[in-house]
């Protein structure tokens, strides 16, 4: 019974953690991406468009994933891809 809840607790961990949304300052962008910076309009946090359009930020997670999500609704997966989530 134990070791049931202490595996759902961590999967519980796990899948939390994998699907949270991370925000990407500009500072953490590498140079050439940090286009059309602004701030969040809630939170007033700082981000970048980079030309993805009102609404969207940057994200950059290794040079071969890098893309444009949601405002806050982007992460960089354990192997440094980019994911989406709504």
């Amino acid at each position: 019974m134990i070791k049931a809840i202490a595996l759902s607790v961590l999967a519980g961990l796990a899948f939390s953690s994998a699907c949270r949304a991370d925000w990407q300052t500009p500072e953490q962008l590498p140079p050439v991406f940090r286009n059309h910076c602004s701030f969040e309009s809630f939170t007033n946090r700082p981000y970048c468009s980079n030309h993805c359009g009102i609404d969207y930020q940057f994200y950059f997670c290794s040079p071969a994933s890098f893309g444009c999500c949601h405002l806050g609704h982007g992460y960089c997966d354990w192997n440094g891809i980019l994911r989406c989530h709504l």
